[in-house]
């Protein structure tokens, strides 16, 4: 028998964190104010191993996303205590909002691909093949 502690399974830190994204989704579209700081979108958790932190990534539509982020912030522990009456878990993290940026990024590399897909772009090259004789 082993003296040390099982680490958690992996596959119960995802389905976790997917049940945290799930619930805390809800309470944030049910009690944040969308005119004040836009439209959240929750688009990821990561989970310490120790189930004691948790990292929640967000997007927002329509607002500015450091606001976004200290309103998240500053309502945390309330969305710690909502989460708690929902799980039914020993630990409940300890929230943490940051805004990613990962959208922001993807769009602006979409407009890129388009731009540089657009024909006549490029000073001498042409999209029909030359005659040669």
């Amino acid at each position: 028998m082993s003296r040390h502690k099982q680490k958690a399974a992996p596959g119960r830190n995802l389905r976790l964190a997917d049940q945290i994204q799930k619930d805390l989704a809800i309470i944030i579209q049910r009690e944040i104010d969308m005119s004040r700081v836009g439209m959240i979108t929750l688009s990821g958790i990561e989970l310490t191993t120790d189930y004691a932190h948790a990292k929640v990534y967000f997007t927002v539509l329509g607002g500015e996303p450091e606001q976004a982020a200290a309103l998240l912030n500053e309502k945390a522990g309330w969305f710690h205590s909502q989460l708690y009456k929902l799980l039914h878990i020993h630990t409940v993290p300890t929230l943490r909002f940051f805004h990613d940026p990962q959208l922001k990024r993807g769009i602006e590399m979409s407009a890129l691909i388009d731009q540089a897909n657009l024909p006549g772009q490029y000073a001498g090259v042409s999209d029909e093949p030359e005659d040669k004789p």
